[in-house]
């Protein structure tokens, strides 16, 4: 897992990761309550807790041998973002998409709706994690700039695979807007002194573009790229762009040739 001897650890999604360079050695990671990872009721789910956990799992393989640039989007990208805090002899360069974790002066719509509901203890309407298709479609239109027109049948289908994990997700989701995690990235940004990339969709209903700013005002060594016509699903929705910026952004940082073979 080496370009130019920098671990590439990535945590994005699948349908990105086929846009980037078949020399590279990727390291996926699974996030806490996706894809095939456990849900035990013992584990810290906390922003702190994941970033201790993503270390272990360095630390485990020895991926730490030499820096690694870090990418992570969302709830990811703050454990990102974190974790280059925490561990700063781990990592050469960082990228944030859309990262949580930020301290806005203003809520935005999404963030007041969240808290009305933890004020009324309505947890089981949590935006995020859809029960029906209804809400499944509504969530789909919340985190991506682009209308897709999912038929009934695969909404249905995506709200069943999920249901059977909605309780932990639940618990996940509340874990991380708790006073201990909700501005973890916020308290720790002055702490990054590696180079780092923020990307961000310009329409991003989630998470507020302004968290960009934020970030570059915090962070030395930074570089803003704000994707028109997207939502908080960058990698999901600009794939191939993402990608693209995320190899030229490693190329400018390690002077590095994307023509180049690849250990």
């Amino acid at each position: 897992m080496r370009e130019q001897n920098h671990p590439f650890q990535f945590q994005v999604s699948s349908c990105m990761a086929g846009f980037l360079p078949k020399n590279l050695h990727l390291v996926c990671v699974d996030m806490p309550g996706h894809e095939g990872t456990t849900r035990s009721s013992l584990d810290d789910l906390s922003i702190d807790g994941q970033v201790k956990r993503i270390h272990q799992f360095v630390e485990c393989l020895k991926l730490n041998k030499k820096p690694f640039h870090l990418v992570g989007t969302s709830m990811g990208g703050q454990v990102a973002g974190v974790y280059a805090a925490y561990y700063p002899s781990d990592v050469s360069s960082l990228c944030l998409v859309c990262p949580a974790g930020l301290q806005y002066s203003t809520d935005n719509q999404f963030v007041q709706r969240l808290k009305e509901l933890q004020d009324s203890a309505a947890v089981e309407k949590i935006p995020l994690i859809p029960s029906t298709p209804e809400e499944m479609s509504e969530m789909l239109q919340l985190c991506s700039y682009v209308r897709f027109k999912v038929p009934q049948q695969i909404l249905q289908g995506l709200v069943d695979v999920r249901i059977p994990h909605n309780n932990f997700y639940r618990k996940l989701f509340l874990e991380i807007v708790s006073e201990k995690s909700r501005y973890s990235l916020h308290q720790n940004m002055d702490k990054i002194k590696v180079p780092t990339q923020i990307i961000w969709g310009k329409q991003d209903q989630v998470l507020d573009v302004s968290g960009a700013d934020m970030l570059a005002k915090s962070i030395a060594n930074c570089q803003v790229e704000l994707l028109e016509n997207c939502g908080h699903s960058v990698v999901m929705e600009r794939p191939r762009k993402t990608a693209k910026l995320i190899i030229d952004f490693l190329a400018s940082v390690h002077n590095t040739d994307n023509n180049k073979k690849l250990d």
